[in-house]
């Protein structure tokens, strides 16, 4: 092997100079394909091409960041790579995995990425699949139907409405409406109005590269429910928490909430301090470009401060967690709530939740 007359520093910085070469030439590689093929829809600046304002389906924006920074690099490689189809959106983008083979795809998004110049916007790979108990710590626009059942003891059942509208960049507001079954004090069952939540959420701090976010969120529920008939704790309730997430190797990841439920002042109820921890992995149909599903374990921490009983509950929350829509939009969950400790008083409970990113279209809209 001839070495040029190189001494080993000299091989070691001309390896790296090759590898920042390959480097800096992955984005020129994907705005040439753009330019010579994606720009003549999409237009060179990522608006959209003129004369193309007449088609059934309106070009996408890409320096529009409220749209570009919403989904991960993979959900658009998957519409370039199999076509519109492939997530429920209009034939007239066509497929070009076969002609331009993944690698430049992945060129493209890449360049595609550079059309959104906002650095406050979190990343659509930090966006994971939400679990049962733990909150996201992604801003999010959805409406989720959460369904919670006693499977034994007491009969017991909570149908929430959960309503969630992002602003801005980092921020997002929250409205729960629970609707709730329950058993009086003379054993009769009720049925009516629980306790009403305001919430707001905050992205603080957020890194693509690291794969991390870090939130806070503050929670108010209110007496809305009536105590005496078991559909309501009878009290305000503050709940402020801190939430992260991060991304681990093979499609893993890891989120967590630091909770706290604070009765105002003077009011029946506990404090109390959960920690919630929910372990995932995703997995896709079709080599990747297809279908979620997401196993996902949690783990509850409870510790009520305001009793002479045992301090600490501990949960278990195993769930699969799947996409039902092309789109990857209308998601369904199906999990249990398992006591770990003092299993006698407290109930095991059946979890599931439809949720719906009403951002990415009508609920009707993807499935085909």
């Amino acid at each position: 092997m001839t070495n040029w007359g190189l001494t080993p520093i000299g091989h070691l910085v001309a390896v790296l100079l090759v590898l920042q070469l390959s480097a800096s030439a992955q984005p020129d590689r994907g705005r040439e394909a753009f330019e010579q093929i994606c720009a003549t829809c999409h237009g060179l600046d990522g608006k959209g091409a003129p004369g193309r304002e007449n088609l059934r389906v309106a070009m996408p924006d890409f320096t529009d960041c409220a749209f570009a920074s919403r989904e991960p690099d993979a959900d658009w490689l998957a519409v370039a790579h199999e076509g519109g189809p492939a997530r429920g959106f209009s034939p007239l983008m066509p497929p070009h995995g076969e002609s331009l083979g993944a690698e430049t795809l992945e060129a493209v998004v890449a360049h595609l990425r550079t059309f959104c110049t906002d650095a406050r916007w979190p990343a659509g790979e930090l966006n994971l699949p939400r679990a049962q108990l733990t909150e996201k710590a992604f801003p999010e626009d959805e409406a989720v139907v959460e369904f919670v059942a006693n499977a034994e003891h007491e009969s017991a059942a909570e149908l929430a409405l959960v309503y969630e509208k992002r602003i801005g960049p980092r921020a997002q507001l929250e409205l729960e409406l629970p609707l709730a079954l329950a058993e009086d004090a003379s054993g009769s069952r009720q049925a009516g109005l629980g306790d009403v939540a305001l919430g707001a959420k905050v992205a603080l701090w957020h890194s693509k590269a690291r794969g991390e976010i870090v939130s806070i969120a503050g929670e108010v529920v209110l007496p809305t429910g009536e105590r005496d008939r078991g559909l309501g704790g009878g009290t305000t309730v503050l709940e402020p928490s801190v939430l992260f997430a991060k991304l681990l190797p093979a499609d893993a990841f890891l989120q967590a909430q630091l909770l706290g439920e604070f009765p105002t002042r003077g009011a029946r109820g506990d404090d109390e301090l959960q920690l919630r921890v929910a372990l995932g992995k995703s997995f896709f149909e079709d080599g990747g470009f297809g279908r979620e599903w997401a196993p996902i374990c949690e783990l509850v921490a409870t510790r009520v401060f305001a009793r002479g009983e045992p301090d600490f509950e501990v949960d278990a929350a195993p769930q699969l967690h799947v996409a039902l829509s092309r789109r990857q939009h209308v998601r369904l969950s199906l999990g249990a709530r398992i006591p770990l400790n003092r299993t006698r008083e407290r109930p095991l409970r059946a979890l599931l939740f439809v949720l719906w990113d009403w951002y990415d279209g009508g609920f009707t809209e993807g499935w085909r």
